[in-house]
């Protein structure tokens, strides 16, 4: 561990950026980041780059108005660039600013991640990233936005302190952060819970159309794209159905696929325990956790289904059964 201050006491210009289809963790982590160190070093430029986020995290998470989604700069190079909550690889258009650098730093939290800056913190059992940025700052320099920001992160990749990633510290942090008295309450509500009506529609027709197989043990649901036309529903609508899928009686993994152009499917894993599906993730070039995972593939999804089938199988020591 380090202290983010003395690592960037130096940085006349420092970026800071995240994964593509920012979540939770992403944008809290980010936003936390950029309004601590503008807070500690104002005459410092600090500049964040992440593509759109949804409504709730635009709501809830203090300065992302100040967020470049056009992902223009007229930095040539950063002095110091932050990469958070995944490896380089997922930074989408930000990668070259990030390559670019003259220093790197990473601060992760997902298992698929090696390291990609010359300083690196990944702590693959931690909650989230944003967990992990609060061990890096300095607790009296805290504010009530990069607390709320903090908590936001945590809450998200936590399923409100649900999931297993779920530690001690983690909730000894949570607790220190709620001190700072945003209406967390709310947060939970507008940022974890609620959807919008559109999400309502595409969770229940995945429902309705999911399928079990592998003996119950596994489900699967896909949504094509004329279906996701026919609801106007963006990719940040799709959020919380694979992990709706994995929440049935008997189910160990649960597989959601959805089409973003002809035969390119985005798909999201989630598992109870008993499948590693970050290593799925991982043999078609995604990441992610043991319990959830997700990636990019360029098939029919009947074939992405199979494939899926065969390594959840293995790792089960039972047969494939093939979706027809």
């Amino acid at each position: 561990m380090f202290r983010i201050l003395d690592e960037v006491k130096d940085a006349k210009t420092i970026g800071i950026s995240g994964h593509i289809r920012p979540d939770g963790d992403c944008v809290g982590s980010c936003m936390a980041m950029a309004l601590y160190l503008r807070g500690a070093m104002p005459q410092t430029r600090v500049d964040v780059f992440l593509e759109d986020v949804s409504d709730a995290l635009r709501k809830n998470v203090a300065g992302t108005e100040t967020i470049h989604r056009d992902f223009e700069t007229d930095v040539d190079s950063y002095d110091v660039y932050l990469c958070l909550d995944c490896e380089k690889e997922r930074l989408g258009d930000a990668m070259p600013f990030f390559a670019n650098a003259k220093k790197k730093i990473n601060i992760d939290h997902h298992i698929s991640n090696k390291g990609s800056g010359d300083l690196n913190y990944i702590v693959p059992t931690a909650s989230s990233t944003c967990e992990l940025v609060y061990n890096v700052l300095d607790p009296e320099l805290l504010t009530e936005p990069v607390a709320r920001n903090l908590y936001i992160g945590m809450v998200t990749d936590t399923g409100v302190f649900k999931f297993s990633n779920t530690g001690r510290s983690t909730m000894e942090i949570a607790g220190r952060l709620m001190e700072f008295g945003f209406d967390f309450p709310a947060i939970v509500q507008e940022v974890f819970c609620e959807r919008s009506y559109v999400q309502q529609q595409i969770m229940g027709r995945a429902l309705l159309e999911s399928v079990l197989f592998q003996d119950g043990r596994c489900i699967f649901s896909v949504i094509d794209r004329k279906t996701r036309e026919f609801y106007r529903a963006t990719s940040s609508d799709m959020d919380g159905i694979a992990s709706e899928l994995v929440n049935t009686t008997g189910v160990y993994c649960s597989i959601f696929l959805y089409e973003t152009k002809p035969l390119t499917y985005k798909v999201s894993l989630r598992s109870n325990g008993q499948v590693n599906v970050a290593a799925i993730a991982g043999s078609f070039g995604g990441g992610g956790h043991a319990r959830a995972a997700g990636c990019t593939v360029n098939a029919g999804y009947h074939d992405i289904i199979n494939n899926i089938s065969a390594q959840i199988a293995a790792q089960l020591s039972g047969p494939a059964q093939h979706v027809s």
